[in-house]
This record gives C-alpha cells, structure tokens and sequence, in this order.
C-alpha cells in the first residue's frame, strides 16, 4: 500500500483559560477516522512546490534538514498552511505590508469556496491577492507514520502555530462538521471519558501541549526542538538460519534493534519456545511450549538475577518440559515466582515451582471462574507499589485490575522494563470478559501506567514492544472507540438485548465471531452502566444519556 507524505498544523491560542488548540471533528462518513476530532490536514498536493516562491522565513534547504529530508521539506510546510485554509478558513500569510490577513480580506470570502472546489489553486491565490507565507512562524512538532491496517496510511508530519488574531475558524460542512477551540487538559479527560474521539497522534500532541501555558513558550520549545527522526530503516535479523531485514512496525522491530543496536544479525526475529532469549542485563525471556489463537507463540516466563538468585515472573502452564527448562537456566536457585494473574496460561507452573525449589509465591489469589488456577495459593499479597529487590534491580508492583481482577504488573524500575501480563499484549486488544473482566478498571489502569517511565513493554505473548505510552494510547483510543460505536447502538436501535445490539456494535466484525465479540460488547455497556448512562431492565439495555 502507498504510504503518502502527509502534514497537519496544530494552530494555537491565548486565551483567559489558557494554552488552546483548534480541533475539527471529521465526518460520520469519512474512511479515515470517522467522527474524530482532529486537527486541520492532508495529503501534500503536486501543487505546493508551486507555491515555493510565495514563501518566506526560511528556505527548502533549511527545512528539509530540520526535518532530517534531502528536500521537499517546505512543501509539508505549505501544504499545512494550505490545509489549515480549505478546512479551518485560518490562514497563515503575510500581506504586502507584512500584516497577517484581517478577517475582512477579500481571501476569505469567494476565495475560500473557490480553493475548496478546485476551481482556484493555492498559488494562484497567493499570486492574486499578493500574499507570501511565512514559513517561519511553524514550528517543526514530531513525525507520524500511520502503522499497517487502516485503509489510507499516510507519513505526516506535525507543525505548530499561533491562530493569526481576529481570524474566526470554521468548518466546511462536508469533510468536517463541527470545530472547537479547547483547552488541550479539557480535551484528554472528554477523551478518557468517551465523549471525544481522538487518533493517538492527536492523544501524543494535546499531551505535549498540555505541559505549556502560552503559545510563546510553546512555539520557543518547538522552534528549538525538533522531534527526532522517525524509525524508517529496515533492521538485519535471523530467522530459520537466515539473515532477513525487520521492517519498522513489525512485532519482532522494536526487540531487534534494541538487542543488536550495531546491526550484526545477532537478533532473533521469531520467539522459539525453550529457546531464552537475554533482554537486558539479568533478564531473560523464556516462552513455553503453548502456541495457539489466544496465546500467540506461548506464554511468556521471564527469569529476572544472576547465577546466585532468580526471580520468575509467569512460569507459565504446568508443562514437565517447560519447568525442567526454567530449573536448568536458573540452576533451581529461585527466591520467588511472581504471577500477573491466575489464567491458567501464566500460573500453574507455579506450584510445582515452589515444591522443587521453596520459592515464595507472589500474587493475588484466583477469583471464580472456569479460566482460573485455583491452585495457585500464594505465600504474599502485592500491595500497589509494593517493591521487591531482584538481583537484576529493584521491582515494583502495580496493580492493573482489568483484564482480571486480580491482574498484576511488574515494573523494572532501573531498566524501566513493564513486565504487563496480559495487560497490554502485542499485536491484539486485551480479551475483557465479565464478570471477572471490567472495562471501566481496564482503561483506569492503562492511564494509571501513562504515569510510569517505562521504555519497554515486556509481555505476556509476543516481543519486547517499544514505545511503551504509544502502544497505551493506542489500546486506550481502540477501547473509547469501539464504547462510541455502543452509545450509538444504544441511540439508534435500542432498547435491544446484548444479542441485538452486538451487530450494530461490531458491524465490522465478521458474524461468525460476534459470539465472542459480545462479551466485550457486555463489558462496554457494564461500564456505561457503572456511570449510569445506560441501565439493564430484564435483558433490554437502554441509554440514558450523559449527565
């Protein structure tokens, strides 16, 4: 699939409240992102290089190279100024006189509609109406490429600029359908509480804003820190005795390039089980022998110390081979085996650990349910915080009920490693299934994590991710979106039965698996439940709207 250069600009505002950003929300009907508030942007047109010469502040040379590009960098430059006018009405030009255009321009009268038909090009309007622009007034902000899957992927880059005053933005009616100006903090809790989709791009930058109080101070930090590049190059890598290249965005990319950052193909791009695998120093990976749809290629038991003391975290099934596997790299000196949760994919191993070598048991007791290892009975209880001395450094629990309900994660604290369980897995949403599944819990923990320093995310299947708050964001916007799409069953075809509803709420999910899909279905419309905008009387379920 083409992947196309793409740019967007941020605008900002002063205002009594603060630091503000203009948002645009996308059309219901739009392939990409449908219904997300977004900023103003777009594909960089064949077009923008003709307006180089209507250009100020800086030259394509100088750009390209804060962008870290041969050339072309300006004309993501004019293509967001360009976008910013088709879908905001806000331009960022100069006049002959060097003012910024007053809303009384003729530019933003006929001119407008006429460059949103076609019937007008940007240069032709800059040409006509005598208007330069100012290139250096954006600020370079970060790098985006959109990853595999969506129907549209798109490589853009993000800029940054102050509204020119007395401007009023607007929105076309067709591509977008409302605008606000809103305080970035204001717009992250609307979004963690469902009531505003955001992309995770957009998540990053309000996150970033959010750290400034002005625009001055914004676009000084912008100007003087252009973001680093984005990972593009291919990665050398083994797999099956041969060396082959890891595209970035593939699941093994992240672990290869951290364990072979000299480029020597010494990493291992597939997960072999009983293979072990070194992380870092004092950790090892070892995946056991239990490939499958819910599993991946196995369950990961992570080996944390040196030759004198180990600490395991998830021994995984209770498979002779796999355990005989961990006692030979540990040498049987276990001092504790620390459990994330009780499924029976990462805990019976567990108790047979514990018989053959005294180990101490750490987690939190299995509740009800036919998934789970009653027969783990652990000798301590992590307390949220609670740390533990390994001899590969200091570890620290963090409760993360969601998934489970008594779901555990482990951080690393010197090599800011999360060992995340089932929590955030590689590759695929997190199965949230009731009654010992909660949604609302679920998104409470992943924001809890967005507090930690973490730089890698060690899961229970899969490789090492990196990017640890991207992939949270991501998990976070997938849920919050897929809530929206519940709401608007609930609006439109209820009150509805959870088998009613499902359809509507997946109705890009084949039909064959709406049987599974349901019960995720049932965790959403829980949480609405918990917040008392929706409400269950016999086994119709209803919206009561948003208080």
């Amino acid at each position: 699939m083409e992947i196309r250069p793409a740019a967007t600009l941020v605008l900002t505002r002063d205002s009594d409240h603060g630091l503000e950003v203009l948002l645009l929300q996308r059309t219901w009907d739009a392939v990409f992102l449908p219904g997300y508030h977004v900023f103003p942007g777009g594909a960089v047109d064949n077009g923008d290089v003709s307006c180089r010469d209507r250009m100020t502040g800086a030259d394509d040379q100088a750009i390209s190279q804060t962008m870290s590009l041969d050339e072309g960098g300006a004309d993501y430059m004019i293509a967001a100024v360009r976008e910013c006018f088709e879908e905001a009405g806000i331009l960022l030009a100069m006049d002959r006189d060097g003012q910024l255009p007053s809303p009384e321009h003729p530019v933003f009268d006929f001119e407008w509609a006429a460059l949103n038909q076609g019937e007008v090009t940007m240069a032709e309007l800059l040409q006509r109406h005598d208007l330069t622009l100012p290139l250096d007034r954006l600020g370079y902000l970060s790098h985006w490429i959109t990853p595999p899957g969506p129907p549209r992927r798109f490589d853009t880059r993000f800029f940054v600029a102050v509204a020119p005053a007395g401007q009023q933005a607007r929105h076309d009616g067709v591509e977008t359908i409302d605008h606000r100006w809103i305080c970035p903090q204001q717009a992250l809790a609307q979004h963690r509480q469902g009531q505003l989709l955001l992309g995770l791009p957009t998540i990053r930058t309000l996150r970033l804003l959010a750290d400034f109080n002005d625009t001055r101070a914004l676009m000084t930090y912008a100007h003087a820190n252009p973001p680093e590049p984005y990972p593009t190059r291919s990665w050398p890598a083994y797999k099956d005795g041969r060396r082959i290249e890891i595209e970035p965005g593939a699941p093994a990319y992240d672990e290869v390039r951290k364990l072979d950052p000299t480029r020597d193909s010494t990493a291992s791009a597939a997960i072999v089980p009983g293979e072990p695998v070194t992380l870092g120093p004092g950790v090892q990976r070892l995946t056991a022998p239990n490939p499958g749809m819910m599993t991946g290629p196995g369950t990961n038991c992570y080996l944390l110390g040196t030759a004198d003391r180990f600490m395991v975290i998830d021994p995984g099934p209770a498979d002779d081979g796999h355990i005989e596997r961990i006692l030979e790299l540990t040498g049987g000196r276990i001092s504790h085996v620390l459990v994330t949760h009780t499924h029976r994919d990462h805990s019976p191993a567990a108790r047979v650990l514990r018989e053959r070598t005294g180990a101490r048991l750490v987690g939190i007791p299995a509740p009800e349910g036919a998934s789970q290892d009653t027969s783990f009975e652990p000798d301590l209880i992590p307390r949220d915080g609670e740390p533990f001395g390994s001899d590969a450094g200091p570890l620290r629990a963090i409760l993360t009920p969601g998934h489970a309900s008594n779901h555990v994660c482990y951080l690393l604290e010197n090599q800011h490693i999360l060992f995340s369980g089932d929590h955030i897995m590689q590759g695929s949403t997190v199965v949230i299934n009731p009654p010992d599944g909660d949604m609302g819990a679920y998104l409470r923990s992943l924001g809890r994590l967005l507090e930690e320093t973490i730089r890698f995310i060690a899961p229970g299947h899969g490789f090492l991710m990196g990017n640890p708050h991207a992939a949270i964001d991501h998990l976070t916007t997938h849920r919050l979106a897929r809530e929206h799409k519940v709401v608007k069953a609930l609006q439109l075809h209820g009150p509805g039965t959870l088998k009613e509803l499902t359809p509507h709420i997946y109705d890009d999910v084949p039909p064959a698996l709406h049987g599974l899909a349901s019960r995720s279905a049932l965790a959403h419309l829980l949480k609405l439940a918990e917040e008392r905008i929706a409400h269950c009387a016999g086994e119709q379920w209803q919206w009561l709207g948003r208080k």
